[in-house]
């Protein structure tokens, strides 16, 4: 197991939270600059489905420089997939933050997910065991198989147990070691999540029981992938966070349903 380093001070906004109660729920949440529109639907649906405040917190590039610096490698398909794991320390080791890549649809309360979280686990993730269907996913990027594949796309964090995810650690700890949670002292602390909260779009059946769908091939934002599992839910979402009314929201819609008749 890799020793991660212990250094770097912790950030000044942390604030206690709980799973229970009624205060606001931590989500931090990939951002990529090519997927923007991603993120923003992502955040529509998060709160559509909310019956609790929810913090939520993009986690971009261009926001977290000196603090992460670390250059992009060329198995890297998006520009969180290392920063992602700075969640705790964004949190301050405090309490429960969730990390959700951006790629992703929520269709029910979040809060019931955080409900789930358990004290005796430093992480809680869906424990995904398949081989991609794909060589390539979407814009082209590579698709790469090891053990523990999408296992941090949704990761629900106890942070006090994650001190080990310093900036300098995730800064130098090779992909594998962060993606495979070699940080932790051992698997026995990764606790499971029903799949349902991160369901894959295309690698698995559609599900009505799903609660976070995962377009971890590409989503319907793109043209390739405009009719995939859950793209109208994607679309009806999308039309929401894009509308300044229900009329527009409806024009939207429509619009979006147009184009993707003229690709055909």
């Amino acid at each position: 197991m890799a020793t991660p380093s212990a250094g770097a001070d912790r950030p000044a906004r942390a604030s206690e939270l709980s799973v229970s109660g009624t205060g606001p729920l931590d989500i931090y949440i990939g951002y990529d600059t090519q997927e923007r529109v991603a993120y923003h639907t992502l955040c529509q649906s998060l709160l559509d489905h909310a019956s609790r405040p929810l913090r939520l917190t993009p986690i971009a590039l261009h926001t977290l420089r000196p603090v992460h610096s670390r250059s992009r490698v060329a198995t890297q398909s998006t520009q969180f997939s290392f920063s992602r794991f700075l969640t705790p320390w964004l949190s301050g080791y405090r309490g429960w933050s969730l990390f959700m890549d951006c790629d992703m649809l929520a269709l029910a309360d979040i809060a019931e997910l955080f409900a789930i979280a358990d004290d005796r686990y430093a992480v809680m993730v869906a424990k995904h065991d398949y081989t991609p269907r794909d060589d390539i996913k979407f814009l082209g990027n590579t698709q790469t198989i090891y053990p523990k594949k999408n296992w941090s796309s949704v990761v629900l964090f106890n942070n006090a147990k994650c001190t080990s995810l310093t900036p300098e650690y995730v800064d130098r700890a090779s992909g594998l070691d962060l993606h495979q949670f070699k940080w932790l002292h051992g698997d026995e602390e990764i606790g499971s999540l029903p799949l349902e909260w991160n369901w894959l779009v295309g690698e698995y059946e559609r599900n009505t029981e799903a609660k976070v769908v995962h377009f971890t091939r590409g989503g319907p934002y793109f043209a390739q992938y405009a009719d995939c599992d859950y793209a109208e839910e994607w679309r009806m979402t999308f039309a929401r966070a894009f509308a300044a009314d229900q009329e527009h929201a409806d024009t939207l819609k429509s619009r979006s349903q147009g184009e993707r008749d003229e690709d055909r």
